[in-house]
Formats: C-alpha cells, structure tokens, sequence
C-alpha cells in the first residue's frame, strides 16, 4: 500500500468515518492507476508515487460528479508525475 486511509484522510482534511469506504476504494484506484500507467509497482518510500495517489483520491473526492474538465493543475500535475515515474526508475529501485 502506498497511502493509507489515515494519511488521504489528513491530505483531504477528513476528520468524520462516514466515507472511509468511498476514501479506501479511492487509494485503491489510485494505486491501480499508478501501475497501470507506469507498469512499474511503488510502495510507501517513493515520494513521487505517494504525491500521485495523493492528487488523484484529492482530486477523485472532490470531484465525485465528473461534470466539468480535469483541472489543467492536476492533468499537468499527474502526466509529469507519471512521467518521471516511467522513465527515472526501474524496478530495483522503487
């Protein structure tokens, strides 16, 4: 697990349990999403991944309706992420 459900939780400013569910499916997308997109796999220590699924459950949980365009902020912020994570680590090094 990259994030936990606490650490998205303080990252989304969450102090209530109602939505630790909608939250937890949220990191769980976010990580899919990370290795998908990269092909690589990351865990707690890398910072870049961690940011990344910080941004997507954020921008995921406050934009639940999916009406409206992606913020240029966080498409830019997710293609350089995702960029740099496919192209400066290997396997043996995440």
């Amino acid at each position: 697990m990259i994030i936990t459900l606490d650490e998205a939780k303080k990252w989304l400013r969450v102090d209530h349990n109602d939505e630790d569910s909608l939250i937890s499916t949220l990191i769980s997308a976010a990580e899919k999403y990370l290795v998908n997109s990269t092909g690589n796999t990351f865990d707690s220590t890398n910072e870049l991944a961690k940011l990344l699924c910080y941004v997507l459950v954020a921008d995921w949980y406050e934009n639940r309706d999916m009406i409206g365009k992606t913020s240029e902020k966080v498409r830019h912020t997710v293609e350089s992420i995702v960029a740099q994570l496919t192209h400066c680590y290997d396997s043996t090094t995440m």
